[in-house]
């Protein structure tokens, strides 16, 4: 396949140049069989060793990362030890060896497929990401009880491409920068947990590009761009030297972004945004402000329900805010309630009725479950008192909602000053724009807010008409579709004519090729990943705000996304072509 182009969805930004290596599609054939009575205690206790020691495993796996990137990235396998630390999910194991007769293999297939299945359902591309957790944590028991060799990504040769149907969280872990120099994957999105954790490894990374793995041989030359998503199979000399000094450019350019993370996001002209960071865990506050965070615009609180069958409760949700509001202090934290839908069983917060509509999440549930939001606020507003804290609504289409939420909050406020609980009477109340409707009566909802912020991956499906997790219409996901970006103009408009500030969290906001238009349209903070601030930041201050009206003035006159983005890459790359490639 000499001197082919393919494009996926670039995940870790960079260059690689590197041999292909092939990781074999892992199929762990499970034999379904049926166990006598006398024979159940015995295949309950393989599970219990297997499960033991894929904790061990995973300690260990865990271990490293945090000697490799810190604590806060380690943190993401908390969700994998939760997992195998979960007596429901081990009990629901055990209860179909009894139930049924099977043997622990095919019991642990069944469950861990309902449970990955029903997160696959959420509507959230984010939550539907951590169904990898699940078949990661699945496999890993799996190769456990089938006495399979755990296959070992640390010792690879120099100059390492890797291509594979799939990474697992835990297999990019233990992948070493020095040897590999990036990898590409049938599957995958921008969100997933080996997504974060290639670009906190610094490891260019390409993923969703199906049949990558027979149309590429072992040893192969390729070359990776994690920026534009962009993979050559068995390029020529002269696109190879061309790719190698855009690499060696890169590489002097991300060396530079280092000191930027103590400096503002601030226009040459004086135009100032505040950059801050989306986190999960609380731990991830601390590489919040090792890159420059000025605060947390979205921490998502839906880590506290996973793997268990009853709702948090008031003080674990509390001690997690507290640890967050205390660790990015002074600075502030926007924490948005619940986002999870009630059609998912394993949650805590599910609906009994598991036939309930598919659209019942976020602030719709919260409102139908006044008992999982009403204790979500308490504890926010208990937290408020240690720190800067901010709470904003997911998902509301209407004034009425809005309404409802807040009514809920000050009924809280009120039966906490009863008691004599503390809280801050000033927390602020935002809004997430995340639906059509809510963008078209922005107006209405700011005179209701204390600010509006943008969550960009559901705005622009909604808009769009597609489901991003659907590979038939992923192409549609245009985020410079000229119907997305006039929602995000009146949005903005209708939070400065109410006199209130506008933020942005969803994965636009930390995507560079982006950063100018939102600049010139006003923005006022702009929230993602922590390892992308220093760049949208270095960004930020090479811009006025007249260069970036100017740039904004050109692509009104554009038709469809394909000429927006074409006229947007051909600007950023006359003014960063370390970074960007001229080509549409």
């Amino acid at each position: 396949m000499a001197g082919s182009e393919l494009t996926g969805i670039g995940v870790a930004p960079g260059i690689a140049i590197g041999k292909a290596v092939l990781l074999p599609r892992r199929e762990l054939r499970v034999t379904r069989r049926t166990v006598a009575a006398a024979e159940v205690p015995l295949e309950q206790g393989r599970l219990r060793e297997a499960a033991a020691r894929a904790r061990r495993q995973m300690e260990e796996i865990r271990t490293r990362a945090a000697e490799a990137l810190g604590p806060h990235y380690a943190s993401i396998f908390d969700s994998h030890l939760a997992i195998l630390a979960d007596a429901q999910f081990l009990a629901e194991i055990q209860e179909r060896i009894a139930a049924v007769g099977l043997n622990a293999e095919a019991a642990l297939q069944e469950v861990a497929r309902r449970y990955a299945d029903a997160l696959a359902r959420l509507e959230d591309g984010y939550l539907q990401g951590r169904r990898t957790d699940v078949d990661d944590v699945a496999e890993r028991l799996l190769q456990s009880l089938l006495g399979a060799e755990v296959p070992r990504l640390d010792a690879l040769s120099p100059d390492t491409i890797i291509v594979a149907h799939t990474l697992a969280p835990s297999e990019t872990a233990q992948l070493d920068r020095r040897r590999v120099q990036g990898f590409v994957t049938e599957v995958g999105g921008r969100t997933s947990h080996t997504a974060i954790l290639a670009r906190s490894l610094e490891i260019p990374a390409v993923v969703g590009l199906p049949g990558i793995t027979s149309q590429v041989r072992e040893h192969d030359l390729l070359i990776l761009d994690g920026i534009t998503g962009a993979v050559l199979v068995n390029p020529d000399q002269e696109v190879l030297a061309s790719y190698q000094a855009r690499k060696e450019a890169y590489e002097q350019f991300t060396r530079q972004l280092h000191v930027l993370g103590a400096l503002p996001a601030e226009t040459a002209d004086g135009y100032r945004v505040r950059v801050t960071a989306n986190i999960e865990f609380p731990g991830e506050a601390a590489a919040a402000r090792l890159h420059g965070a000025e605060g947390v615009g979205l921490y998502r609180t839906e880590f506290l329900y996973a793997n268990r069958t009853t709702p948090p409760t008031e003080e674990e949700h509390f001690a997690a805010y507290r640890t967050v509001a205390e660790a990015m202090a002074p600075n502030p934290v926007t924490i948005r309630t619940l986002d999870l839908g009630g059609e998912v069983a394993p949650v805590a917060a599910a609906e009994p009725d598991s036939r309930a509509a598919p659209r019942l999440r976020a602030i719709r549930l919260c409102l139908r479950r006044p008992d999982l939001f009403r204790t979500q606020l308490r504890a926010i507003l208990r937290a408020s008192v240690h720190g800067s804290l901010r709470v904003m609504f997911p998902l509301v289409s209407g004034v009425g909602e809005l309404r409802e939420a807040r009514a809920h909050l000050e009924a809280v406020k009120g039966e906490l000053e009863a008691a004599g609980v503390p809280f801050d009477p000033r927390l602020e109340v935002g809004v997430m724009i995340e639906t059509p409707s809510a963008a078209v009566i922005a107006d209405l909802l700011a005179r209701e807010a204390d600010f509006l912020s943008l969550g960009t991956n559901d705005l622009i499906q909604y808009t769009l008409a597609i489901d991003r997790g659907n590979e038939q219409v992923a192409y549609l996901y245009e985020p410079l579709h000229p119907a997305v970006l006039r929602l995000i103009r009146n949005t903005i408009s209708a939070a400065r004519d109410a006199g209130i500030w506008v933020a942005m969290c969803g994965e636009m906001a930390g995507d560079p090729l982006y950063t100018a238009v939102l600049v010139a349209l006003g923005i006022d903070e702009l929230s993602m990943n922590p390892g992308a601030i220093p760049l949208v930041k270095r960004i930020i201050r090479t811009l006025s705000t007249g260069e970036a009206l100017q740039v904004i003035h050109q692509l009104s006159a554009c038709s469809t996304a394909r000429e927006v983005e074409g006229l947007l890459r051909r600007e950023m790359a006359r003014r960063l072509p370390e970074l960007f490639s001229a080509a549409a």
